[in-house]
C-alpha cells in the first residue's frame, strides 16, 4: 500500500512540490502574523517574525543533508540486495 501510494505522488511530483510550497507558505504567514510572541522566551523568539517557522525549515534541510550523506557514504545500497 504504501508503495502504491509512492507510485501515485511520484506520478504527480509537480502537483506535490506545489502543494507542498504553498502549505510552507501559508504556515510561514500564519506565523508571523498570527504568533503570540508576547510571552517569548528568547530575544529571537519575539523580535524574528516567523522565526520557529524559518528555524524548523532550516533544521529539516540539514537533516535532509546529513542523511543523503550518510546514505552516500556507505548505509545506502543497490534496490536489489535483499532479494539475492
Amino acid at each position: 500500500m504504501i508503495t502504491q501510494l509512492i507510485d501515485y505522488l511520484n506520478e504527480r511530483l509537480k502537483t506535490v512540490k506545489i502543494l507542498g510550497m504553498i502549505a510552507v507558505a501559508i504556515m510561514l504567514v500564519w506565523t508571523i502574523l498570527g504568533a503570540d510572541s508576547s510571552h517569548a522566551h528568547t530575544w529571537m523568539e519575539k523580535y524574528i517574525p516567523g522565526f520557529w517557522a524559518i528555524f524548523t525549515l532550516i533544521s529539516c534541510c540539514v537533516l535532509i543533508i546529513f542523511a543523503r550523506l550518510f546514505g552516500k557514504c556507505g548505509i545506502q545500497t543497490r534496490e536489489d540486495y535483499y532479494d539475492k
